[in-house]
């Protein structure tokens, strides 16, 4: 079938919507892959707070203060569900696609209100979550994906 031909009928190897297909196919897999790493690294963020709360310093006074231990909880809670959520989506779970949506958004907002803690950090992951967001909300499945 020619390239022309292709094109016609919706058939090309990047799918009807052209290169765009093959890009968020890509970045679903690389936001899996943040999902994995970046969960396994809030467990050990999380780990840290619980374990001695001197590793972290607060920035100040902050509006949504919390125990440090306890934001460790959270960070290791939150951490083991992401890191499952990136494991499946790397597998093709059904169930993966959604719930690193619901993920990436609770820990958007975590990171925000641990900005106080380490500012850097949590913006590097703010804008990891975004991404991760973009990718998964973009993804169209194909019949091949299924």
């Amino acid at each position: 079938m020619t390239q022309h031909a292709a094109h016609q009928t919706g058939t090309s190897p990047t799918g009807p919507s052209g290169r765009r297909e093959g890009w968020v196919t890509g970045g679903v897999m690389f936001a899996a892959v943040l999902m994995l790493v970046g969960g396994v690294l809030a467990v050990l963020q999380g780990i840290a707070a619980i374990a001695a709360d001197d590793v972290y310093t607060r920035v100040g006074t902050y509006v949504y203060e919390l125990n440090l231990t306890g934001w460790g909880w959270i960070h290791l809670v939150v951490g083991v569900l992401v890191a499952v959520t990136g494991w499946g989506l790397m597998m093709g779970a059904p169930w993966a696609r959604v719930a690193g949506i619901t993920l990436a958004a609770i820990s958007l907002i975590l990171q925000f209100l641990f900005l106080p803690y380490q500012p850097v950090w949590s913006v590097v992951m703010m804008a990891i979550d975004v991404f991760v967001i973009w990718a998964l909300a973009s993804w169209r499945e194909t019949p091949a994906t299924r």
